[in-house]
């Protein structure tokens, strides 16, 4: 709730800079225009992967995965930062943080070990592997358009170098800090049965057709709405009382909208003159660090989507912008308003009685952040020279 207040505030903040003609109708109507597509997606995917969760998807893919793991936690360790990283990729770090953070904190009690290392490694690559793809965040979706269609293909073409080096760093870091807790032997457990093996086969068939359309260059939302529909349509059919309006992100949706409208009022003030004086313009890498470390440091002081949309407008070209993204994706590891998708993820982790403290969590993001954003960076700097 507190997520749709702070939306309502902002939309508050919005509609009267509008009234009092800081922003323009038409640029109001411009920023509107560009992100629908986006937060049509947010609601179509989330739909699509509740109702696969609802159908017991995940949990058999937390119970297969627990028996591939041979009884070794660093293999399980291993296939869960795997898991971590495809829903990242394919279906976006909310999706992520708010489906694979309880599936895989019932597979490690499941199997008798600790919750915490899979729980971090959860929320650390939905946010350090959301690079790759345009679905990946709503930033990268964002940063396409700027881009004027790129299409997936040559968006990872720019980005998977520092994808790559951005999810290594942090599983590196993970393990290193957990490997008393990794370094065990577990039992494997039995398998349960499912309740519905129609809905169970008629997610998993919609979730399989649904990844490589997604990464076809259709526009994203036109396969998200018609995943959603089909699997509403079973539903529907066989467990009608799922379908209820709790499935909508609406709180989620009402808070970007708001962000979307306030950065835009605040560039009509003359915020991207500000940015532009501490982001510098060049592109080497002192140049592109600069930009990505000014990118984090907006993505932990005040949350990631306005700190690449307060940013945008000063990165000016590919190389530059995907540094930004590196700051703003890779970067919010040490504050939990950073991204929207970490919050999604302690609120999960309290309804499952899994404790971590703010303090800890900033501590370990404190080494994690900087130094994959660096590594990154670097990467992309030796891509492009």
């Amino acid at each position: 709730m507190r997520t749709a207040i702070l939306g309502a505030v902002l939309l508050l903040v919005g509609g009267l800079a509008i009234a009092f003609r800081i922003l323009s109708v038409s640029d109001a109507l411009a920023i509107a225009d560009r992100v629908w597509p986006i937060l049509l997606f947010v609601v179509a995917i989330t739909v699509v992967t509740e109702l696969a969760a609802e159908a017991g998807l995940f949990r058999v893919v937390a119970e297969r995965t627990a028996s591939w793991g041979r009884g070794r936690a660093w293999v399980l360790w291993l296939l869960v930062l795997g898991l971590a990283v495809a829903g990242t990729i394919f279906l976006s770090l909310d999706t992520t943080a708010v489906l694979l953070t309880p599936v895989v904190v019932i597979l490690a009690r499941h199997v008798g070990l600790s919750p915490l290392p899979f729980a971090l490694t959860t929320v650390w690559m939905a946010n350090t592997a959301s690079l790759l793809l345009p679905v990946s965040n709503l930033t990268n979706l964002l940063a396409e358009h700027e881009l004027a269609g790129i299409g997936p293909v040559r968006f990872a073409a720019l980005t998977v170098v520092p994808a790559a080096l951005s999810i290594a760093v942090p599983a590196v870091i993970l393990f290193v800090v957990y490997r008393r807790k990794l370094l065990v032997r577990y039992e494997p457990a039995e398998r349960e049965s499912t309740d519905d093996r129609v809905l169970l086969v008629a997610s998993g068939v919609v979730i399989a057709v649904l990844i490589p359309l997604l990464v076809s260059g259709l526009p994203v939302w036109i396969p998200a709405v018609a995943g959603a529909a089909t699997l509403a349509v079973f539903f529907a059919v066989r467990r009608r009382a799922v379908l209820r309006f709790g499935l909508l992100p609406w709180q989620l949706v009402l808070l970007a909208a708001g962000l979307f409208l306030v950065v835009e009022a605040a560039h009509s003030l003359g915020l991207g003159s500000a940015l532009a004086a501490v982001s510098g313009t060049g592109h080497g890498l002192p140049d592109l660090l600069r930009l990505a470390g000014v990118g984090a440091a907006g993505a932990n002081a005040i949350d990631n989507l306005p700190a690449y949309l307060a940013l945008e407008p000063v990165a000016g070209d590919p190389t530059r912008l995907v540094a930004l993204l590196i700051g703003v994706n890779v970067g919010p590891l040490i504050t939990p308003w950073a991204s929207l998708a970490t919050l999604l993820w302690h609120e999960r982790l309290t309804a499952l009685d899994v404790r971590i403290s703010w303090g800890r969590y900033a501590l370990l993001g404190l080494i994690a952040a900087p130094a994959t954003v660096v590594v990154a960076t670097i990467g992309l700097a030796y891509t492009v020279r």
